[in-house]
């Protein structure tokens, strides 16, 4: 009688995984080299290349260009504050976009602007999704101390102003004065607290990108 042998069993493909993308090799060479050599260089590449898509992302979110770019020079400092908890496991633009994410969400509780439920999806520019919720409900003790780390980071910054800027920023972030209560409280043309107000934000822009170890 003949026996038949039994078929052996197909070996199943071993799950391989996926290669980065030629950006997010790139990003994580940046990244390398502004942790192991201190590279100021590549932070400030790291800074080139997001700032304007962070940027717009968070003007989407609260629609107000002057929070946006204030938001944006936040998430850069808390992000290379944590660049060394960043791992290649996903796209470093993911991970910087939730940081500036979870940074906003956090500014929109503080400012109570959202008296509802806010609940959306924003597309980031890898094409990953991120999924922003926000409840009306009062800060949490966490939620305070995150806050307060965020205002430490940016006190630090802005502590490197020279004193001139260094003014401007106080009055219109911290006390919220409106352009035309500094305008007279300075006696300076409106354009004038304008202009200067964006220079501020250049440099400390300028700031983070050269020294993130101190923010």
């Amino acid at each position: 009688m003949e026996v038949k042998k039994k078929a052996a069993p197909k070996k199943t493909a071993e799950k391989t995984k996926p290669q980065p993308s030629e950006k997010a090799a790139y990003d994580y060479q940046l990244i390398q080299r502004a942790l192991k050599k201190g590279d100021q260089s590549a932070y400030a590449e790291l800074m080139d290349r997001y700032k304007d898509s962070i940027y717009y992302m968070l003007l989407k979110m609260i629609n107000n260009r002057d929070d946006a770019d204030d938001l944006t020079i936040e998430a850069f400092g808390k992000a290379f504050k944590k660049l060394k908890q960043y791992t290649p496991d996903y796209a470093f633009s993911t991970w910087l976009f939730k940081i500036a994410t979870n940074n906003c969400i956090d500014f929109i509780r503080k400012k109570k602007k959202m008296l509802v439920a806010y609940d959306r999806t924003i597309t980031v520019n890898d094409g990953s999704e991120i999924v922003i919720e926000v409840k009306s409900e009062k800060p949490t003790p966490e939620e305070v101390f995150i806050r307060q780390q965020k205002e430490q980071i940016m006190r630090e910054v802005v502590d490197q102003l020279k004193p001139r800027y260094r003014e401007l920023v106080e009055l219109r972030y911290y006390k919220e004065y409106s352009y035309e209560e500094i305008s007279d409280m300075m006696n300076l043309p409106l354009g004038t607290v304008k202009a200067q107000l964006f220079r501020a934000r250049e440099f400390l822009y300028q700031i983070i990108a050269k020294k993130p170890d101190e923010i």
